[in-house]
């Protein structure tokens, strides 16, 4: 059988389809510029769905805001430890930044249990007592980000994009009308995977550009 078996190769070749069926079957869709084009481009590579091109929500800030945000070398946080998996680790490092998940840490159970809440609820609340300058990315969990938001944070972005039937779309939507520099998927479709895409875009595109 003949077929491609180098990995760069393979991502390249799938990446020239992506943008011949966006070219061929949207040929009036315009991204709004390179790095917003790199993040849908990577979702729908990770995903195989071109409805990306119109779900994923973009606030007018926030590609100034993630950029200047990693540059300064903050730290990321993600709500499930499959998202921080897909991150590349090693370039955000490179950039001088952190990255934590707290879901299992031992006050982030604690603190479920004693309030009664779910423990991606609870992680924000240890996130959020941490200083620095912070990045939210939630691919999972709906109560994380409802919980950040009645928090009235003030993060530097957010990345919104919890998967799911029950609050999914809603978080988005309060994600969306919060004000706050956010990406966020409209609908009930996300991931842990498309959130990781989407950091990932971001992180390969600026260090391309470094």
């Amino acid at each position: 059988m003949n077929y491609l078996q180098q990995p760069q190769l393979i991502e390249q070749h799938s990446f020239e389809i992506i943008s011949d069926i966006i070219a061929a079957e949207h040929p009036d869709y315009r991204f709004n510029d390179a790095i917003q084009e790199a993040m849908i481009k990577r979702v729908i590579h990770t995903t195989a769905d071109f409805e990306w091109l119109d779900i994923l929500w973009f606030s007018p800030d926030v590609i100034e805001q993630l950029s200047k945000s990693l540059q300064r070398g903050c730290t990321w946080y993600t709500d499930t430890t499959m998202a921080l998996s897909g991150i590349n680790k090693t370039v955000l490092e490179q950039f001088g930044c952190s990255y934590r998940c707290y879901i299992s840490d031992p006050r982030v159970v604690a603190l479920a249990k004693e309030q009664g809440v779910t423990r991606s609820m609870a992680a924000v609340d240890v996130a959020l007592q941490e200083e620095g300058e912070k990045i939210f990315v939630f691919g999972n969990a709906p109560t994380a980000l409802f919980r950040l938001l009645e928090k009235g944070a003030k993060p530097a972005a957010v990345i919104g994009v919890p998967v799911g039937f029950v609050g999914a779309e809603e978080s988005k939507e309060a994600l969306v009308e919060s004000g706050l520099p956010a990406i966020a998927a409209r609908g009930r479709k996300g991931g842990s995977n498309v959130a990781a895409a989407i950091v990932n875009a971001l992180l390969y595109r600026l260090r391309e550009s470094a």
